[in-house]
C-alpha cells in the first residue's frame, strides 16, 4: 500500500492539493482513501460534502474520512476515561465534563498515527492520502512514538512489578486504596493504544512505501517554515519526494498592482528552486475561482501531475551514511538541510549504544550499530548540509 502525507504551513492550500491527489489517483483506478488529521477539518469542505469519523464514499474508488478524537475515545479509550473521571470524583472534584476526561496532550496525533498504521496493515486501499495539520503539528506527530514508547515501557514495568503483585492485592484489604487502583482493563486499553503506533516511524521512513509532499506558497515566512520542516523530516529519516508551490500568479494577470506581486513571487520561486533542489518542484496557479468540489479538484490534480502517476515516488535520497576512515575511526553523516543556515541548535548525546540527536525543538533516538557502540563521539560539525559525527575508538585507560 502506498501512503502520501501532505503538510505545510496553515493556509497554503495543502487540503486542496491532498484532495486533488486523491481524486487523480481514484480516476486512474486506484482505490483511494483520503483522511484529515487536522483538528480543524476542512477536507469535507474541499469536496463540498460532509465527511465523518469513518470512511465515506465520495465517488468511484474514492473515500474520505475526518479523524475524530472523541469518536475514537468512545471506542478505544472509554475504560481509561471512566477511570480518570472516577479519580476526579474520589477527590471531590465535580463539574468537569465527562467527555474531557482522559484527553491527554498529543492524543489526537496519536489516534491519527494509529489510523495510518491500521490502514497500511489492512491493505484495503491502494493509496492512503493523509491531509495533515499545519507543519508544527505534523512534526509533533512524528515525535510522539518515541515519547509514548517510553511511557508504554514504564506502564508495562509498573503493572508487572508493582501494581499486579503488590498494590492490587493490598487494595482489596484497604478500601480507600481500592478506589484509586485501576483495573486490569485500564492497563490493557492503554497498552493497546500505545502498541497500535509501535513501529510507525519505521513505516513512515520506508521511502519505498511512504513519502511526504510539502505544500507552500511563494512567501518568505512559508519558505522558512518549509525549510525547517524538511530538516526535521530528514532527522526522522522521512522522504520528501515533491514540493508543490501553490497559488502562483499567472502571467496573464494584468495591472501594475499585480505586476509587483508577480515580481515578488518570481523571486521567491527562484529561491525555492535553488534551496529545495534536487527535489522535484511543481507550480500550481491561482485559479480564477475557488477550488471546491470534484470538478475543480480534478483540474488541480491535472496541473499537479499531468500524465504522471501520483503513486510514483518522484525522488529519493539516503538520509544517513556511515563511512569507515580507518580502524577505530568512523564518520556518521545525517543529512539536515537548512539546519546550519537557520541556526538551529544542535546537540548530540551518546549514552551506551544509543545516540540522541536534538535539532531545534525535536529529537530522535538512534540505536548505534555494534561497531560504533564501543566508540565515542569525538566531534560533530556541519558540512554541505550534512551533520558529520566523528566516532573514534575509546582509548585504553
Amino acid at each position: 500500500m502506498r501512503t502520501i502525507i501532505f503538510t505545510g504551513k496553515g493556509g497554503v492550500g495543502k487540503t486542496s492539493i491532498a484532495a486533488a491527489t486523491a481524486v487523480k489517483a481514484a480516476s486512474m483506478g486506484f482505490k483511494t482513501l483520503v483522511i484529515s488529521t487536522d483538528p480543524a477539518h476542512s477536507l469535507g469542505d474541499s469536496f463540498d460534502l460532509e465527511l465523518g469519523a469513518s470512511p465515506v464514499k465520495i465517488s468511484e474508488n474514492l473515500f474520505g474520512q475526518e479523524v475524530s478524537v472523541y469518536g475514537d475515545l468512545t471506542l478505544n479509550w472509554e475504560v481509561v476515561r471512566a477511570h480518570f473521571a472516577h479519580l476526579m470524583e474520589v477527590q471531590g472534584i465535580k463539574g468537569i465534563y465527562v467527555e474531557e476526561m482522559g484527553v491527554l496532550p498529543g492524543m489526537e496525533e496519536l489516534f491519527s498515527l494509529s489510523y495510518i498504521k491500521r490502514y497500511n496493515q489492512s491493505k484495503e486501499y491502494d493509496l492512503l492520502v493523509v491531509d495533515c495539520a499545519p507543519t508544527g503539528e505534523t512534526l509533533r506527530l512524528l515525535s510522539l512514538p518515541e515519547t509514548f514508547g517510553w511511557m508504554l515501557k514504564m506502564i508495562r514495568t509498573l503493572e508487572k512489578y508493582v501494581v499486579k503483585p503488590v498494590i492490587r492485592p493490598l487494595s482489596k484489604k484497604i478500601g480507600r486504596l481500592q478506589e484509586l487502583v485501576p483495573e486490569t482493563e485500564v492497563y490493557d486499553q492503554i497498552e493497546h493504544l500505545f502498541s497500535s503506533v509501535e513501529g510507525i516511524i519505521a513505516l513512515l521512513s520506508d521511502g519505498a512505501q511512504t513519502t511526504v509532499r510539502l505544500v507552500m506558497n511563494p512567501e518568505k515566512m512559508v519558505i522558512k517554515e518549509s525549510m525547517r520542516a524538511l530538516t526535521y523530516l530528514n532527522l526522522y529519516g522521512i522522504t520528501v519526494d515533491q514540493v508543490i508551490i501553490n497559488r502562483v500568479f499567472i502571467d496573464e494577470i494584468d495591472g501594475q498592482y499585480m505586476d509587483e506581486w508577480k515580481s515578488i513571487q518570481h523571486n521567491y520561486i527562484e529561491q525555492i528552486e535553488r534551496s529545495f533542489a534536487p527535489i522535484p518542484i511543481t507550480k500550481v496557479p491561482l485559479f480564477r475561482r475557488e477550488v471546491l468540489g470534484l470538478e475543480m479538484l480534478k483540474k488541480v490534480g491535472e496541473v499537479v501531475y499531468g500524465n504522471k502517476n501520483p503513486l510514483d515516488i518522484f525522488y529519493h535520497e539516503e538520509h544517513t551514511a556511515i563511512t569507515k576512515i580507518s580502524d577505530g575511526h568512523y564518520i556518521m553523516k545525517v543529512r539536515l538541510p537548512f539546519a546550519f543556515d537557520n541556526k538551529m541548535e544542535t546537540n548530540v548525546l551518546q549514552l551506551g549504544d544509543s545516540l540522541t540527536l536534538r535539532i531545534g525543538n525535536y529529537q530522535k533516538g538512534v540505536i548505534l550499530p555494534l561497531f560504533l557502540a564501543g566508540m565515542r563521539v569525538a566531534e560533530a560539525i556541519y558540512e554541505d548540509q550534512w551533520l558529520k559525527i566523528d566516532f573514534r575508538k575509546k582509548e585504553a585507560t
